[in-house]
């Protein structure tokens, strides 16, 4: 069965292309940029920090050979951290208000961090999870990066060979999926050694689904942890043992990229950057830190930042100054000698006179974290936090007293500022007028996944988080799955609808309908194949489990450019009911 799945995959391919070309020559002394980003690792699942429950030396040395910020702040999930490394803003500026169903894309007309290296010249490649936006001209060959290799959505549902793209092709992955995007992370650089490259490596562990391979597993299966979180008896030990092996898994993947760097003689020509994008995804060690992801608070949003340059940075620094994910556009920019030409005022300002000179003079600073309505302000000493509570940071790092009546200037102070903040940045936050895309000048398919679409009657998602669930039981005529969508690029489509149909006496006969136009096709054989993740499981998820989804031929529709609402229907549903369905995929055949 997998052959066959594989071969449909590969007869599906078109060649891919890239809207964006570099402009300029990059300078002969311009540096490569690696990025790491890793997802739902928190501040404290590192043993350079301390804990003792896990082994992390590859990642331990980038801060030991570079600069430790060690009060770096990003957002408390996931989208609206990877948005604000993208364009040096504060999230909701780009729009981004959710981790799903459209409010994780990034606004178009914002310029990104690989926008301006692939303009200076740089090769540039994305490699691992996205989750700032799906369609065309949101996905990540829109925004700068000429190479992608990953998935846009904001969680995958099975790690072991699942289905990935590849720039404008859907391929089944290999092996592991940390293993596999690092992979192709090494094959980029190696291939572009002789170029300045920006490649940025965003591993979606250890977020949920618990899955590790065994090699790592074995380490923490019956493993004590002397090391536990500040209220023990709400830690799931099992859930800490997983997260925690994901995280040696990491740590042996980055290993890899630091030895390629060596042995292509070209570590001391690159800048390596580590950092996470929120909290800790369970309650487990974190330093006695208050809150986890999602929250606002220190131990919600304080991450590692370790920036690492031989010979340019200083090694074996330690910097307590506040710094932030809005930063690190700026920041790079300016070690890579690049001057940023954006439409937009930045949030962030660059560290790097502080990186390569630590004793430069620190300003005053506010960091703003925002989530669910939810504003925390951090100055270098205190933290206001959304309930007005605050804290002295540096007395009562783990926010036990509220000391608002003891400092009640700078709480004023801060108080005032949350609430120009909010005044200022959140008020065009939710953005509603974002129809899903179909058709792009620069990309031959387009991916409208169920996650972004809604349904009527008793259809269901397979979970209630929708980043990689699928819709079930369809049982009625009367009920549609239908998405918003705008069509950029008049031509002709061919429509591939991903599902599973089982075994009847006869086959569901489908309708999609757009702007009055209607294409029918009956599915005309079955394809039910079992559920996926359960065996690989270490602890039990919360999130849909998976299955081999099938590319059926619906047929080609002509369109125009035009908005409204794309539906599809079932004109005949046999007993057994219809389809599962996962995504329609559109591929441009013809255009004017």
């Amino acid at each position: 069965m997998k052959s066959i799945v594989f071969l449909l995959l590969i007869l599906l391919g078109l060649g891919p292309q890239c809207p964006l070309h570099g402009d300029q020559e990059p300078r002969p002394s311009s540096p490569n940029v690696l990025v790491i980003l890793t997802d739902d690792q928190g501040w404290g699942d590192l043993s350079i920090h301390g804990n003792r429950n896990l082994s992390t030396p590859h990642l331990d040395s980038i801060g030991s050979e570079g600069v430790i910020m060690d009060r770096f702040f990003v957002c408390p999930v996931c989208s609206p951290t990877r948005a604000e490394f993208l364009t040096g803003r504060y999230h909701p500026r780009g729009g981004v208000y959710s981790t799903s169903a459209g409010g994780e894309r990034l606004n178009l007309g914002t310029t990104t961090i690989a926008e301006a290296f692939l303009e200076a010249g740089y090769k540039t490649g994305m490699f691992g999870k996205w989750h700032n936006g799906t369609q065309p001209p949101y996905h990540p060959r829109s925004r700068g990066f000429e190479t992608f290799y990953g998935f846009t959505s904001g969680h995958w549902g099975h790690y072991f060979s699942p289905l990935l793209e590849s720039n404008d092709q859907i391929v089944p992955g290999s092996g592991y999926i940390n293993d596999d995007v690092t992979e192709h992370a090494m094959t980029f650089i190696k291939d572009h050694q002789e170029r300045p490259f920006f490649c940025y490596l965003a591993f979606n562990t250890p977020h949920s689904p618990m899955q590790v391979p065994d090699t790592y597993w074995s380490r923490f299966e019956d493993k004590e942890l002397p090391m536990r979180h500040r209220d023990p008896e709400k830690e799931n030990l099992d859930h800490t043992r997983a997260a925690l092996a994901m995280c040696e898994n990491i740590d042996w993947n980055v290993g890899r990229l630091l030895k390629l760097l060596d042995q292509l003689s070209l570590a001391e020509d690159t800048i390596v950057v580590f950092f996470c994008d929120n909290g800790p995804n369970g309650n487990r060690w974190n330093e006695g830190m208050k809150g986890r992801k999602g929250s606002t608070d220190e131990g919600g949003v304080r991450s590692p930042l370790f920036i690492r340059w031989p010979g340019k940075i200083p090694a074996g620094k330690r910097m307590a100054h506040i710094a932030s994910v809005i930063d690190l556009m700026p920041t790079l920019a300016e070690l890579a000698g690049i001057q940023l030409q954006t439409a937009e005022s930045l949030d962030g300002m660059s560290l790097a006179s502080w990186l390569t000179k630590p004793s430069t003079p620190f300003p005053d600073r506010l960091i703003f974290s925002h989530w669910n309505n939810k504003v925390s302000v951090r100055n270098q000493r205190f933290r206001l936090d959304h309930t007005t509570r605050l804290y002295d940071m540096w007395e009562d790092p783990t926010q036990q007293k509220d000391v608002s009546s003891q400092f009640p200037e700078i709480s004023q102070h801060l108080s005032q500022a949350a609430e120009e903040w909010r005044t200022s940045v959140l008020k065009d936050l939710k953005a509603k007028d974002r129809p899903f895309t179909i058709g792009d000048p620069h990309h031959l398919q387009t991916l409208l996944p169920v996650r972004d679409a809604r349904a009527t009657g008793q259809i269901q998602r397979s979970n209630r988080f929708p980043n990689d669930a699928y819709f079930t039981e369809w049982h009625r005529t009367e009920d549609e799955i239908h998405w918003p969508v705008e069509v950029r690029r008049k031509g002709t489509y061919e429509v591939w609808l991903w599902q599973t149909t089982p075994q009847g006496e006869s086959y569901p006969l489908l309708e999609l309908e757009f702007q009055g136009q209607r294409l029918r096709a009956r599915i005309d054989e079955p394809w039910d194949p079992p559920l996926l993740g359960a065996d690989q499981d270490r602890v039990k998820r919360q999130e849909s489990y998976v299955k081999v989804f099938k590319p059926f031929p619906m047929g080609r529709m002509k369109l125009t450019k035009s908005t409204g609402t794309l539906r599809l229907k079932a004109l005949e549903l046999p007993k057994t009911g219809g389809p599962d369905i996962r995504w329609l995929e559109w591929r441009q055949v013809t255009s004017p």
